[in-house]
């Protein structure tokens, strides 16, 4: 399933976004939630939306830092426009009380509200030079939160081992923002830059990835603001996507024992 990041068109409306993914082919939305956005996180014009261009929302997309308040109100806001997942940012290195509310109450959350709940691998950040900025950023913790959602320009960033990254989290992994990293830039379009897309989207679908690949770009690589580029770089992403994703040939390797049950009939 293809969808669209809400982030990636960020200047135009809701509408305007919807009206584009529709128009190029996509599958559905990934809702990135803004607070200074209001009609991000209104479920009522939301499903009007909805309705209107026939695509679903998939995925809500939690704003950096949110309160555990907040993240209770993302909760009633993906059910109520029926998504499938909530992305929630890793908390800051020193907010503790935020941390451990996330890994008892998380779990709680997911089995009342039939929902799930993934955590987003951190981005490269730090303070004082060496102390991450963000904690529960390690491959165990995100391991250990059960539900996985991955960024593949925040992995090209730190220069890690996307196909590494992948085999660590396989089994955990609910959903993946989708972009590479160039000259040091993130989230730039699919074919230009330093990861290996091709080969992860191949093995995605050969592992029979179960989840949304949602293409989240920076605004200005999409050419907002010029609606004919936007529809023409939203069409390429999606074309990247077909050749390398869903029309790849899944083969079945025929297990071992098979073959010798077979030359035995013989």
């Amino acid at each position: 399933m293809l969808v669209l990041c809400t982030d990636s068109l960020r200047g135009y409306g809701l509408n305007r976004i919807f009206k584009f993914a529709k128009d190029a082919g996509y599958d559905g939305i990934d809702l990135a939630v803004s607070y200074g956005q209001f009609d991000t996180y209104n479920s009522a014009y939301v499903k009007e939306l909805i309705a209107e261009y026939g695509i679903p929302v998939h995925a809500v997309s939690a704003p950096d830092q949110v309160s555990a308040k907040h993240i209770k109100e993302l909760v009633d806001l993906a059910k109520e426009v029926g998504a499938k997942v909530l992305i929630l940012q890793p908390p800051k290195f020193l907010d503790f009380k935020l941390a451990s509310w996330l890994k008892k109450e998380i779990p709680k959350l997911r089995e009342k509200e039939f929902l799930s709940i993934a955590l987003e691998n951190a981005g490269a950040g730090t303070f004082l030079g060496f102390i991450p900025e963000y904690a529960m950023g390690s491959a165990d913790e995100l391991k250990k939160f059960k539900h996985v959602a991955l960024d593949t320009a925040r992995i090209g960033e730190q220069h890690k081992d996307l196909m590494r990254a992948y085999k660590a989290f396989q089994q955990y992994l609910v959903h993946i923002h989708l972009s590479n990293v160039t000259r040091g830039k993130k989230y730039t379009p699919l074919k230009d830059g330093i990861m290996p897309l091709e080969s992860f989207l191949t093995r995605l679908k050969q592992d029979k990835y179960p989840g949304a690949i949602s293409i989240k770009m920076m605004p200005k690589f999409l050419g907002v603001g010029e609606d004919e580029r936007v529809m023409e770089e939203l069409e390429k992403a999606k074309k990247y996507y077909e050749k390398y994703y869903k029309n790849v040939q899944v083969v079945v390797e025929e297990k071992e024992s098979g073959k010798e049950g077979k030359e035995d009939e013989k």
